[in-house]
């Protein structure tokens, strides 16, 4: 069985955007992979985070990962920074990456370009080679991803090409999976932008926790334009489009058969749909997390998940410092 891993950062409340384009695909994935799944602590301190925060955002994502479906008996769960054997391959790897690579990394050069380079700390130039040692410490085949983290699972296939040219073979080399529709949900208030929880605007970002009329209140405020007409063009009409992904993605269809389904039917109509199936999706998830949340199942699940990795992880470890000569 091929071997998938991937993790999300829990820098706060999660989003319909990361349940489209990343836990979505975990659960439907899981079942069919030797599967990893961690929560990716080490990469959310690349920008200032609370300490009490930054813990109960990671119990959170626990929690939420088992009630969207993750199940322990397919999954392993863990936390990144309970391994060191992450941090310790990456500087390794960050030893074998060229600075021109991260330079062209789009996430760090946006970063810059709205803050200025005083502001951000250098993990945030070279949390892109954590992200590859995250990778392929554990051997990954497949890594699901959304559209814009494409970029650093090519940046990943690129240090394991080198390495392995190197000092030969030692890691294998993983490619993304990119889900067909709902890769990259937009914001509902500019439909241009990723939908964010660190937007300003919070009517544009719909979180997994948000109760029903909060949810449908931002749906039925999402951005479109005056034609009222249901089609999908992304250039010219990104708001509804955006909504169409959201729809195609919760109902599993091809945007073809919304723009069908929807033919007659006006821009009040198709939010009320789109509404109705964020919540009818969102609903059985948050019953399940506010059963899991204050339960001894949270810390059961990690102990066993990094009683697991760790033995992996060391065995890479070694065998990669015994083939640059680290150690005695």
């Amino acid at each position: 069985m091929e071997r998938l891993v991937s993790g999300i950062k829990p820098t706060g409340g999660l989003t319909l955007g990361s349940y489209i384009g990343a836990i979505k695909q975990f659960v439907e994935l899981h079942k069919s992979y030797e599967s990893y799944i961690f929560v990716a602590d080490m990469h959310a301190i690349t920008t200032p985070q609370e300490k009490k925060e930054l813990r109960n955002n990671i119990r959170d994502m626990v929690a939420i990962y088992l009630a969207c479906g993750l199940e322990p008996d397919n999954a392993t769960i863990y936390i990144q920074s309970e391994n060191p054997y992450h941090a310790q391959l990456s500087w390794i790897l960050e030893c074998n990456t060229y600075l021109g690579e991260l330079n062209r990394m789009t996430q760090f050069k946006d970063k810059n370009r709205k803050e200025g380079s005083k502001n951000l700390s250098c993990g945030l130039y070279t949390y892109p080679v954590l992200m590859a040692s995250d990778i392929i410490l554990y051997d990954a085949d497949v890594v699901p991803v959304g559209e814009d983290q494409k970029q650093h699972v090519e940046l990943t296939r690129n240090i394991v090409e080198r390495f392995n040219n190197k000092y030969g073979s030692t890691f294998k080399m993983p490619r993304p999976i990119i889900p067909e529709a709902g890769a990259r949900i937009k914001d509902l208030q500019n439909p241009k932008m990723k939908m964010s929880k660190s937007d300003s605007d919070s009517r544009g970002c719909i979180l997994l926790l948000d109760e029903e009329n909060v949810i449908r209140k931002k749906i039925m405020s999402a951005v479109t334009d005056s034609d009222n007409k249901i089609i999908f063009d992304e250039e010219n009409k990104p708001g509804i489009s955006n909504l169409m992904m959201i729809y195609a993605s919760l109902k599993d269809i091809k945007l073809d058969e919304v723009e069908r389904k929807f033919v007659n039917s006006n821009y009040g109509e198709f939010k009320k749909a789109v509404a109705d199936a964020v919540i009818n999706t969102l609903k059985p998830i948050q019953e399940k997390y506010k059963e899991i949340i204050n339960s001894s199942l949270i810390d059961e699940i990690l102990n066993k998940g990094i009683e697991k990795v760790i033995p992996l992880a060391k065995d890479k470890c070694l065998e990669v410092q015994e083939k640059i000569g680290l150690g005695r």
